[in-house]
């Protein structure tokens, strides 16, 4: 390696550029322009000096640690940081402790809790009398949708702002002022880079700044292996991009995200959405059983009894990737996926379904009508269980007219519509003509 790039390692000492570039003032905070622009409220309470407690919620890497640092520097408070992932109850009481300390002296102190959806509710419930008494203004940071991963006591009292990709543009700057900048970046390196490596790399960011400068400070240390003048081309981007472009949290916001458009996809017949969202899904490292297991009850929800053979195929796509494995498995997870997308649509099954579940949980706990129990013991025929039940399969047509199968008290109730659509056309004819039957059996008085 070069004498220069020897300078590079030992003047920078082991700090990454990601965070040897982060912002002192807003001026160079790049991105999230729908909060920060002129007239926006985060923008105003910042520049008032008067931070309250609130919630950045946002993909990795759109500068949530750094907008809360901002605010704090901003308004010449004391900020304090934990990490939810290492801290526990006695992390949070040392921070509130030295809060006071500040407090006594008339300074403010920022808490500032990164991935604050790890926090159980006994970690939460620890520091939120100081939130409510002043002691310290809280901002925590998370990945997760807040809604589900905090607590309401805390969401109360903590405004939600959701931070955005960062978009090419600001992806775009941030390489010019990591490349420009002699102070805290790569400018005394003169490293250069041309659009189409600087699109590759912005691409490969995938709206992640913290991302892109990683990748950025990996393709200068290449480039700067190699003769000068130093550029970062094709070449070095290649071995600098060797893991995957997209992010994807198994367990987080992303995953319901995508699963909910690959759904929604199927349902709303669309087969080519459907292949790119199982795609997408795959390419992050879902399970392919699990989206096996979710195409099972599209089958059920969304096609039903309009087209019975959608739950079939998606059973043995499901069985297929569990004989066989990949690439086999998801050939036929996107085989029933396309046909589900293909197939007529009838939710009826699953609303009357919810509709009856609804009815039992609501209910009194009627009892089985003596005609319709069973009576395998002499007694049960004498206190007449099962008196008065018509054998369908002896009454004409196979269907006993007018013999009721619901509780007395409960009365008959329709809870399954099916729609003028594939099978369920042929399913209706016959249930309005089972339907019609017994209302004129019941109306005959029989």
């Amino acid at each position: 390696m070069s004498q220069q790039s020897n300078l590079f390692q030992e003047s920078n000492v082991n700090i990454p550029l990601a965070d040897r570039m982060r912002p002192n003032t807003l001026d160079g905070y790049v991105g999230q322009e729908h909060l920060l622009g002129e007239g926006k409220p985060l923008r105003q309470a910042i520049d008032s000096k008067r931070p309250f407690s609130l919630i950045f919620w946002g993909p990795p890497g759109t500068g949530k640690t750094t907008l809360a640092r901002l605010i704090a520097h901003n308004s010449n408070a004391h900020f304090i940081t934990i990490s939810a992932v290492l801290a526990g109850v006695k992390d949070i009481r040392a921070a509130v402790e030295e809060a006071k300390q500040y407090q006594s002296q008339g300074k403010q102190t920022i808490l500032f809790v990164d991935e604050v959806h790890r926090f159980n509710k006994a970690q939460q419930d620890a520091f939120l009398p100081f939130v409510e008494d002043g002691t310290v203004t809280f901002i925590g940071a998370t990945t997760e949708n807040p809604s589900f991963e905090l607590n309401n006591a805390l969401l109360s009292r903590a405004r939600v702002f959701v931070l955005k990709d960062l978009s090419h543009q600001a992806l775009s700057e941030l390489i010019d002022h990591a490349l420009a900048d002699q102070e805290k970046g790569l400018g005394q390196f003169e490293i250069s880079i041309d659009q189409t490596c600087k699109d590759i790399l912005i691409e490969s960011a995938d709206g992640d700044g913290r991302r892109l400068l990683n990748f950025l400070e990996i393709a200068s240390e290449l480039a700067m292996s190699q003769e000068q003048p130093w550029a970062i081309n094709q070449q070095v981007l290649g071995e600098t991009l060797t893991q995957s472009l997209r992010r994807f949290d198994k367990g987080g916001e992303q995953f319901y995200d995508q699963i909910s458009a690959l759904h929604k996809s199927v349902r709303g017949s669309n087969p080519d959405a459907a292949l790119y969202w199982f795609c997408r899904m795959l390419d992050g490292g879902v399970d392919p059983l699990y989206v096996a297991r979710r195409v099972v009850r599209m089958a059920s929800e969304d096609i039903g009894n309009a087209d019975p053979r959608g739950l079939s195929i998606a059973l043995n796509a499901w069985d297929v990737q569990e004989r066989l494995g990949s690439p086999e498995g998801e050939l036929a997870i996107a085989q029933a996926l396309t046909y589900l997308a293909c197939a007529a649509k009838s939710n009826a099954v699953y609303m009357g379904y919810k509709a009856a579940m609804s009815d039992v949980k609501s209910d009194p706990t009627y009892e089985v009508p003596m005609h319709i129990r069973n009576a395998p013991t002499k007694l049960m025929k004498e206190l007449d269980y099962g008196t008065g039940y018509r054998y369908d399969h002896d009454e004409p047509d196979a269907h006993s007219a007018g013999q009721v199968y619901f509780p007395q008290e409960k009365g008959e109730v329709e809870y399954y519509q099916p729609v003028d659509r594939g099978l369920e056309k042929k399913i209706a004819e016959k249930l309005n003509w089972i339907r019609q039957r017994n209302r004129g059996k019941a109306q005959c008085g029989g």
